[in-house]
């Protein structure tokens, strides 16, 4: 019976989810004003600044969860850890896809080596060889403390992509800035709807993706 209502929660929120995230895109489509000189691909802005949100907010977790590996020596936080990381790594993916479509009609190009972008690239990849090392690293155990090692060093990017354009130069920093306090009303109140609905989607994924991965672990230890 327990295991009939948990089902139950569990189709509801996936559901509550999936229209929230509807919402958001129609709200997004017809409920944001147009920028000039930017168009349609302002509106990716309602995508990219809440992906990067939620891509750093996972590596936080792994982060977090790589410190509670050390400290506790369970392997629940290795599956907190390594599902924060996948989903961490597929919302930066986004990321650095929306990022230079937004910004083209800026610059007038996709991409150039810019601070913030570089930097958030420089993290996609230290996580392309974070799962690398998951899949290639030899004795389990080992890798799990590695990867939590690897996990923790890792975060020390987020904060340097935040204020590398202080680093540069300003004649290249060429990132869209956006300063979200200072926008009007029409462009705010969807920008923080949007961040809310994708931080519920982002819960909801990573609680999936820890279980998928305890069962996959009992799998393989029962092969």
């Amino acid at each position: 019976m327990q295991s009939f209502f948990k089902q139950k929660i569990n189709i509801i929120s996936l559901l509550t989810v999936t229209v929230f995230m509807l919402f958001n895109i129609w709200n997004i489509i017809y409920n944001t004003p147009m920028v000039p000189e930017q168009h349609w691909a302002q509106k990716i802005f309602y995508v990219h600044v809440p992906s990067a949100w939620i891509g750093f907010l996972s590596y936080f977790v792994v982060m977090i969860s790589g410190i509670m590996f050390f400290v506790k020596g369970n392997d629940y936080w290795d599956r907190v850890s390594l599902a924060a990381a996948e989903i961490g790594t597929i919302f930066i993916s986004l990321v650095l896809i929306t990022g230079p479509i937004w910004a083209t009609p800026i610059w007038g190009q996709p991409w150039i080596w810019e601070p913030r972008l570089t930097t958030t690239l420089i993290l996609f990849l230290i996580y392309v060889g974070y799962f690398m090392m998951r899949s290639f690293g030899g004795h389990v155990e080992r890798v799990k403390r590695y990867a939590a090692a690897l996990g923790i060093i890792a975060f020390v990017n987020v904060p340097i992509i935040f204020v590398s354009v202080q680093f540069w130069a300003p004649e290249i920093q060429s990132h869209p800035q956006v300063e979200i306090a200072k926008q009007p009303s029409d462009i705010l109140g969807p920008f923080l709807i949007s961040l809310g609905i994708f931080t519920l989607l982002y819960t909801l994924m990573l609680k999936y993706r820890i279980h998928v991965i305890k069962i996959k672990n009992k799998v393989v230890a029962n092969v």
